[in-house]
């Protein structure tokens, strides 16, 4: 019997959930929080050590998950504002549709910022949220009906609005058909309520005093924003609780293969969202499937989200489309073993091209692919000239007054616009010509060499490029040659085109659909 499929995958979830605490040791920011939900799904199943996004910007990264390949693989869905899907592209979620009489569904966000909205899961027609959605505004609307409701009281409607919206979908479906849902909630995209860690979460910000990573200066106003992005994550934690419970009432949950994720890392954190070093790339992943995931598992195998297409197929009864070329997962989610299952998992490739259209002058990206392997992460800047988190807009100009604190905290295009707004920002911005910020700001922001490599084993925190160091000249090497060899056999057009198609319009240039009335499926 086919398995029913939930896919839990929160919006900018990073890999933040207690269940990884022991692995990443007692100054991890996970050892500061409490995920029983998601630690409950992987002691159930299996926990991945090693899984990472093919891209750290939403529209691209959730086009090579739902297609299963690469996201320069999926025509202008590899991009993030201006993306457009094309149907012509097999999606998981379709294919177990129409192939396997699947019921499928899902509430909120699914692929977007994009046209058409959530289209390769049927767009409006497969969307199950009368309800609501404000659980994505998670911390903004409890702290505005808290004096009314009370904070657990509101908190508890936007709990039922998830639930009520589930069992919508439930109560939908035939009685005969297995079933493909998708939960995707946002409230971990920004903005959040400022000190809503502390005020709805109990999580003292300067708790996370020495567990905030070494680019990061340890002072109280980041620490607060990493605190309130660890409340949404808690958030998201009740969430999975709720789908769990649901599963539980209407006696699915032993039949469900049950995977939650997250599409990058944490938004408005310099190196975080939009970059390729860990903080951006890798995402919590746990897997539950009674009968086929034996419990307790701890898999120390590379995963690319996107192998999850034609795993979902595979576990669905059909073969995968010969355009996934993305590596099922299920030998290793039916394996018996913990560790290093498959020898060949012993690397992710990653990249990134255009997130924020108008991040740099003339709508240009910032291309970048990557190789992340147990011991190193090498990192390509295809055009190191340009600006990786986008023009600073006069802050590389001394007498350009700097804009202010707000601004910088709410209003993503002031500068960099390629890193979200948010307090760390502005906080960084303002204080960058201290003599201990001005290293890091230059990390976050600054120009970066052609190559970049990490010697993870000495520098976890990846803060000392030795890409040019001769003692590391073999591994530079080597890892040029692998990660150029992918990228060769996935006909890269960074590599395979010249001119390359992300230097030019429709991929690079002003959006012609913006001047466009928006469809009834656009957002």
């Amino acid at each position: 019997m086919v398995p029913n499929i939930v896919f839990a995958f929160a919006d900018d979830w990073g890999r933040y959930a207690s269940a990884y605490q022991k692995h990443e040791g007692p100054q991890s920011l996970s050892a500061l929080i409490d995920t029983p939900h998601f630690d409950r799904v992987a002691l159930e199943g299996a926990l991945f050590l090693n899984a990472l996004v093919p891209a750290p910007s939403c529209t691209p990264c959730r086009s090579s998950i739902l297609s299963g390949q690469y996201f320069w693989q999926t025509g202008l869905g590899a991009i993030l504002v201006g993306a457009v899907w094309d149907d012509s592209i097999p999606t998981f979620p379709i294919e177990l549709e129409n192939r396997a009489d699947y019921f499928i569904g899902y509430q909120y966000k699914v692929w977007s910022p994009g046209r058409t909205t959530n289209a390769p899961i049927g767009a409006k027609r497969t969307q199950y949220q009368p309800a609501g959605y404000q659980f994505n505004q998670f911390s903004h609307w409890v702290t505005e009906n808290a004096a009314e409701l009370g904070i657990e009281g509101a908190k508890q409607v936007l709990y039922d609005e998830t639930r009520q919206n589930f069992r919508a979908f439930l109560d939908a479906r035939p009685d005969d058909k297995p079933f493909c849902y998708w939960w995707g909630p946002t409230n971990t995209h920004r903005t959040w309520e400022r000190g809503s860690g502390h005020a709805l979460w109990g999580i003292d910000p300067d708790t996370l005093g020495g567990h905030l990573p070494a680019f990061l200066p340890d002072v109280h106003e980041i620490r607060e924003d990493a605190a309130d992005y660890l409340g949404e994550c808690l958030a998201v934690d009740h969430g999975i609780g709720i789908l769990l419970e649901e599963l539980a009432l209407a006696n699915v949950l032993e039949n469900t293969l049950f995977v939650v994720s997250g599409d990058h890392g944490i938004p408005g954190m310099p190196r975080a969202k939009c970059n390729l070093y860990d903080i951006g790339c890798e995402v919590a992943l746990a897997a539950r499937w009674p009968g086929h995931i034996e419990p307790g598992r701890v898999i120390d195998d590379f995963v690319n989200l996107m192998d999850l297409a034609p795993t979902f197929c595979e576990a669905g009864g059909i073969d995968p489309p010969k355009t996934m070329t993305a590596k099922s997962l299920m030998p290793i989610l039916e394996s018996s073993k913990s560790g290093q299952i498959d020898r060949s998992r012993d690397f992710v490739v990653t990249g990134r091209e255009r997130h924020v259209h108008v991040a740099r002058d003339g709508y240009l990206p910032y291309p970048q692919r990557s190789l992340r392997t147990k011991d190193f992460i090498y990192i390509v800047n295809f055009e190191p000239d340009r600006w990786p988190m986008g023009d600073p807009v006069g802050l590389d100009d001394p007498s350009t007054p700097t804009p202010d604190y707000d601004q910088l905290a709410y209003n993503t295009m002031v500068a960099y616009a390629d890193l979200d707004a948010s307090p760390t920002k502005a906080w960084m911005i303002h204080h960058r010509e201290e003599h201990d910020v001005e290293p890091l700001y230059q990390l976050a922001f600054g120009k970066r060499p052609r190559e970049e490599l990490y010697d993870l084993n000495t520098d976890p925190h990846y803060m000392h490029n030795v890409a040019d160091d001769p003692a590391y000249a073999h591994i530079r090497k080597a890892m040029e040659e692998r990660l150029f060899s992918v990228l060769r056999e996935q006909n890269d057009p960074r590599l395979m085109e010249q001119p390359c198609r992300y230097e030019m319009e429709p991929y690079a240039g002003p959006l012609a659909e913006f001047q466009m009335p928006p469809t009834k499926d656009s957002k």
